[in-house]
């Protein structure tokens, strides 16, 4: 029996990665906010891979942090070992990861949730939109119950219709033995969403007790202290290893002479798996030349006996998952906790969401996270943030906030989605960003905070601490720069002692710092500070000074893109009727209906003849011509 159970501003329908920080973002901002989940008891739950971070993964961390959303903070208090990757590379691609305690994860955010204001849960199953003249007016429940709201975020990961798989058994379910959502995606489709079918995977898990540590390569985190949040809170988290070990010949010969036997071969899977994390089974088929692969041997917690299985995702039956793992360098005696396996689910279209994450046909309804198409917590957290601060600005009547390619992955990842689509769940990668050497690890904070102070969703607390050390900055680069040594003997001795050149002429403490050889120390040791600065001001001084060239291009390069980034197109042009563009073109510019002529010159099958016509158009309709008839003059 339905009946009326109650009103809100926003309702957030999922509480995974996504649907946490979309909830908390408009509850923080001031808005009534009811998040609805399947499990209470699960909320932000690791059904895979118990980390956060790595490669572009971990730069979105720091973005949400920068923008006041949670996952950093609970990551820094649920780690059980930290490491900073990448650190023999340049500062583009250095990435924190952290691997968790994924019991600890998921209760100290239900804590988050529990304790902020504004914020309402509930546990249920919501199985329909309620919808009027294509606009969302609210949800209802399994049960019967209605809530109802001016905005709905949907954040339903890998639920909705989904199946698990283990070699020829299948059966409706979520991760990790969750209920499915069965209904939601069908009413959806009845309202004119459109999905798509994917399919995600994880390994098995393995008792600690049954692990063979002597034969493996110990992977222990780094010992200095190292925090996703810009707060630098030190929970002082017990520490951990991992452990990497590897396939042999007779894993390969398993897998390769029971290829009949897996779903992925045998047609029993029909969704689109992930390109970038491959099943077990599709690595020994695709890299057929390679002896071994790697794997990686992860605690689940500090109190459980539970280790994942990292690099040997399969969906093969549970007989051959136990001799697979028994063929392994250390693991020759395992005993298998959970089996791995693969699941289906549907996943909304994304090329149907304006860059906010509102869909165009749809009024007030906002979808973030893995229902998006992409895969990985890091992708989720960032899409529910933005979908949140959205939602929360719309009820507000307000400006929308989006972020451009050049201010954060979390904009590289959506404009992806929302211009290009995706064949295949989406992974955010360094490769994907151009302006990846603005967008690095340690300036997050730099890039977003303003942005998400304007928005109301950073603390009074947490913009001082930035501005303060904003300014550290500014104040030590200008002293860099403003000191002169000058070429006299006992500077030049100083320097060659510190194994560099000696000076010819009058040079700055920045010029000096911009050799390769030199370090913060060494100018330290030159004209020391009168106070000391704190490592992260440091670092931020060093980057900036001996990268600068490199920044500077990259600043040009946006400001030379800005000018078709800020040429916005207006809404509802009908592309069709506009001559001399490619038909393929016209089709796609027709259906993603860019927001400015930059994010059309993305659109694949849009190319720069067509962007010339674009222009021309616009011109002709700015100037009051007849362009809206498709005519030219």
């Amino acid at each position: 029996m339905q009946y009326k159970a109650g009103t809100f501003d926003i309702i957030v329908v999922g509480g995974g990665h996504a649907g946490c920080e979309a909830a908390l973002a408009s509850a923080r901002m001031g808005l009534k906010t009811l998040i609805i989940t399947i499990s209470f008891d699960d909320v932000a739950h690791m059904p895979c891979n118990p980390s956060i971070g790595g490669p572009a993964k971990g730069h979105v961390v720091r973005e949400i942090d920068a923008l006041g959303g949670e996952m950093a903070n609970n990551i820094d208090r649920a780690n059980i070992q930290v490491r900073m990757l990448n650190t023999g590379k340049g500062p583009a691609v250095h990435a924190l990861r952290a691997q968790a305690d994924r019991h600890l994860y998921s209760a100290s955010m239900k804590q988050v949730l529990e304790s902020t204001s504004n914020l309402t849960v509930r546990q249920g199953l919501v199985e329909k939109l309620i919808v009027n003249n294509a606009k969302v007016e609210g949800v209802e429940l399994q049960t019967g119950a209605q809530f109802y709201a001016k905005a709905v975020v949907v954040t339903t990961g890998t639920y909705l219709r989904s199946k698990i798989i283990i070699g020829d058994v299948n059966f409706n379910s979520g991760p990790n033995g969750m209920l499915a959502s069965m209904k939601l995606s069908e009413n959806m489709k009845e309202h004119g969403i459109e999905f798509v079918r994917y399919k995600t995977g994880t390994p098995p898990r393995v008792n600690k007790n049954s692990i063979d540590f002597s034969k493996m390569t110990i992977q222990p985190g780094d010992e200095e202290f190292l925090s996703f949040s810009h707060a630098l809170c030190d929970y002082n988290r017990p520490r951990f290893d991992c452990w990497l070990t590897y396939t042999t010949e007779k894993t390969k010969d398993i897998i390769m002479n029971n290829l009949d036997r897996s779903p992925m071969y045998s047609g029993a899977i029909e969704g689109t798996g992930t390109r970038y994390c491959p099943s077990i089974e599709d690595k020994m088929v695709r890299f057929n030349d390679k002896p071994t692969h790697q794997i990686f041997i992860e605690p689940e917690g500090e109190n459980t006996i539970e280790y994942y299985v990292q690099g040997f995702s399969t969906s093969f039956p549970e007989d051959l998952q136990i001799e697979m793992l028994r063929s392994i360098s250390g693991l020759e005696n395992v005993e298998m906790i959970r089996p791995g396996y693969a699941i289906e689910y549907d996943a909304v279209i994304s090329t149907q969401l304006h860059p906010t994450l509102e869909h165009k046909h749809m009024q007030g309804l906002f979808t973030a996270g893995q229902v998006n198409g992409t895969s990985g917590y890091e992708e989720a957290a960032g899409q529910g943030i933005i979908a949140g601060i959205n939602a929360a600005l719309k009820v507000l009547d307000k400006e929308p906030m989006i972020l451009k390619r050049s201010d954060a992955y979390i904009g590289v990842m959506i404009d992806d989605l929302v211009t290009k689509g995706t064949m295949d769940p989406y992974r955010l990668l360094t490769s994907r960003a151009e302006y990846r050497l603005l967008l690095r690890n340690d300036n997050a904070d730099l890039r977003l905070t303003e942005i998400g102070y304007g928005v109301g969703l950073v603390s009074e607390e947490a913009y001082q601490r930035f501005t303060s050390k904003k300014q550290m900055i500014e104040l030590e680069l200008e002293r860099l720069g403003q000191y002169k040594l000058r070429p006299n003997q006992e500077t030049n001795d100083k320097i060659v002692q510190l194994g560099s050149v000696p000076i010819v002429n009058l040079t700055s403490l920045k010029d000096l710092l911009k050799r390769p050889e030199i370090e913060y120390k060494h100018i330290q040791q030159l004209a020391p500070t009168e106070t000391q600065l704190p490592k992260e001001v440091i670092e931020q001084v060093v980057i900036q000074t001996k990268y600068e060239g490199y920044i500077k291009k990259q600043l040009e390069q946006v400001e030379k893109n800005k000018k078709l980034e800020n040429q916005l197109i207006p809404e509802g042009v009908d592309y069709l009727k506009i001559p001399g563009i490619a038909l393929e073109a016209r089709e796609k510019l027709n259906k993603i209906q860019p927001r400015s002529v930059g994010q059309a010159a993305r659109i694949s099958g849009v190319n720069p003849a067509d962007i010339s016509i674009l222009l021309i158009y616009l011109e002709q309709l700015k100037r009051g011509g007849n362009a809206n008839n498709g005519q030219s003059q």
